[in-house]
C-alpha cells in the first residue's frame, strides 16, 4: 500500500495509518502541497483508486 501511495502521490511517503475507511498518510513538510495537488486532485485521484478517505499530514 505504502509503494502505491508513493507513485500516486509522487512523494515519499514516512507513515501510515489505518483508521476505519481513512488512511492518514504522513509525507515530509515540504511535500505537503506536492502531495495534494492542485485543487486536491492527486488526493481525489487516490481516493478513487483506493476506495478510502485519504488525510496527508506533514512531519
Amino acid at each position: 500500500m505504502i509503494e502505491r501511495l508513493k507513485q500516486m502521490l509522487r512523494v515519499e511517503v514516512i507513515d501510515v495509518e489505518y483508521s476505519g475507511d481513512r488512511i492518514i498518510v504522513y509525507v515530509p513538510k515540504d511535500q505537503v502541497r506536492i502531495a495534494v495537488g492542485s485543487g486536491g486532485s492527486a488526493v481525489k485521484a487516490a481516493e478513487l483508486v483506493l476506495g478510502k478517505k485519504i488525510e496527508i499530514r506533514g512531519r
